[in-house]
């Protein structure tokens, strides 16, 4: 049974549903953010946000959205939904009956007769979503036409349309990929089918609309880029996962992967077992280097005081891991030579250092812990 669900009323009514939402992140630094009825209401969200390390590290979305739509007889049924103004367009929030967020979300559509799962699920250690989806019941043979929506910008940003995207995509295994703007990784859109096909209609979609900047004043409105669509038929019983990724994956075992990645989810079965999966979450392992991420989406990662304040609570008392905790503490003294030992608006900085390390070690142990205090108070001779 799942530890998190909302039932039909709950899912429809978008006044109680988009203000609940689905939250995905891993080692690397990326993350996975929208609402449980996959409509995006802030800029943060988005289906595949990464570090992009040209950029300084900084975090920046590459996938906004993936509408997925339903064809049976000749008749199509969209299940994506969008902000524009005030108005929501396509509503396919309508046809959801079910969400269950663990061991990973999963949205449960019904329409026409037909009953489809979408399951979405960030890959542990890669800058890489995937999302399967079952068709559990169908009366004929069905056309999934599944559409991109492109964003690749800082995710602090907004994006409008501009002649220097580059609009022109090439084929990769199973699929298509692209990079609109320098300096980007390429984004890789690859099927465990090769039956899964891409016809180009490119356009800009113009006016999204995110209700949440709206309310608080912010600018709120951008422009996507969407490519053309990919397509592919399914019968009862079938099966299709995508993955979005910076590297081109093996295709032909993304199920199989997906599948084994969802069997080692941890089991939440209480808050606790939730506050200490998502703590591991923030400590993020990128390029051999470790640090901790603010909080997930919008805040950054390897902040001064927020690590100090952080890293004994995420490592050392949730886990028991000191390798990790003094791991962080290096890197952040590496990076913050500046502030700590110079000039900072963080005057605390060097006391938070000191009150993390006496923590964890104890007075006696602070003093000659690995130079610590000798480094930050040489003029005051520590011995």
């Amino acid at each position: 049974m799942a530890f998190l669900k909302f039932n039909k009323s709950e899912l429809v009514n978008l006044s109680y549903s988009l203000k609940r939402e689905i939250i995905s992140a891993n080692k690397t630094g990326a993350y996975c953010n929208t609402s449980i009825v996959t409509c995006n209401t802030r800029r943060y969200h988005g289906l595949l946000a990464v570090p992009v390390d040209k950029f300084g590290g900084r975090k920046h979305l590459l996938l906004s959205s993936m509408d997925e739509s339903l064809v049976l007889n000749g008749k199509q049924f969209n299940l994506g939904i969008h902000c524009y103004g005030d108005i929501y367009e396509p509503r396919g929030h309508k046809y959801i009956i079910d969400f269950e967020a663990d061991p990973v979300p999963k949205v449960t559509y019904k329409v026409g007769g037909m009953v489809l799962t979408k399951t979405i699920l960030l890959v542990p250690d890669a800058d890489q979503v995937m999302v399967r989806y079952d068709l559990l019941n169908a009366p004929a043979k069905v056309k999934l036409l599944l559409t991109p929506f492109l964003a690749f910008r800082d995710i602090h940003a907004l994006t409008l349309e501009n002649p220097s995207a580059r609009q022109q995509g090439w084929e990769v295994a199973n699929g298509m990929a692209w990079n609109l703007y320098d300096g980007f990784p390429d984004l890789n859109i690859q099927f465990n089918t090769k039956e899964a096909v891409f016809v180009s209609t490119p356009c800009w979609y113009k006016g999204v609309t995110y209700s949440d900047e709206y309310r608080r004043g912010f600018d709120c409105r951008e422009d996507l880029y969407v490519p053309g669509h990919f397509e592919v038929l399914m019968k009862e019983g079938d099966a299709i996962v995508f993955s979005a990724s910076v590297s081109e994956v093996v295709p032909t075992g993304l199920k199989r992967h997906f599948d084994a990645l969802v069997a080692k989810a941890p089991e939440i079965t209480s808050f606790r077992d939730q506050l200490v999966h998502c703590a591991d979450l923030l400590i993020q392992d990128r390029n051999g280097k470790k640090k901790v991420t603010a909080g997930f989406s919008w805040m950054y990662t390897g902040l001064l005081r927020e690590t100090l304040m952080a890293a004994p609570g995420l490592t050392l008392f949730a886990t028991g891991d000191k390798a990790s905790f003094e791991e962080i503490l290096d890197n952040l003294i590496a990076d913050e030579q500046e502030r700590l030992f110079h000039k900072t608006t963080q005057v605390e900085a060097p006391l938070r250092l000191a009150a993390a390390l006496e923590s964890v070690f104890g007075t006696s142990m602070v003093l000659s812990s690995r130079g610590y205090l000798r480094a930050i108070f040489p003029e005051e001779g520590l011995r």
